[in-house]
């Protein structure tokens, strides 16, 4: 089941499109799904997660935390919408092409892929490029 939470007046709009999607990639990367919830905060409620849980003095987009056990993927996964909001300008993308990157971003950390390492990077690039393209 997946869950979506605000700590933020954000509102994701298309919540049951966004749902499917997320559980076609689960799939396709050969994972069941669990309890996946999404948080949506602002920079000041991921900083403290951050810098309380992670030893981590930074801003963020993104915070997952993986409860995930096999095959079964389980977590809780912290979005910045003011991080989202400057990533988009600072990559040039519309913002709702970059909150679904991080969206899905969370999701194949899950299912094991990394972005610690240049190559690592960009195989997890090519992944959220590749479930892109699916969602519109």
């Amino acid at each position: 089941m997946i869950s979506f939470n605000y700590e933020t007046d954000f509102l994701l709009k298309n919540e049951d499109d966004v749902c499917s999607w997320i559980s076609k990639v689960i799939n396709a990367e050969g994972f069941k799904e669990d309890e996946i919830n999404y948080v949506f905060c602002d920079d000041k409620y991921l900083h403290k997660l951050n810098v309380e849980f992670l030893n981590h003095d930074t801003l963020t987009d993104i915070i997952s935390f993986d409860y995930s056990v096999g095959k079964i993927i389980q977590g809780d996964i912290f979005i910045s919408i003011a991080r989202v909001e400057d990533n988009a300008k600072d990559f040039q993308t519309s913002f709702i092409e970059e909150l679904h990157r991080v969206i899905i971003h969370g999701i194949l950390h899950y299912c094991g892929y990394k972005d610690k390492t240049d190559v690592d990077a960009r195989v997890m690039r090519e992944k959220e490029n590749h479930y892109l393209k699916q969602l519109g």
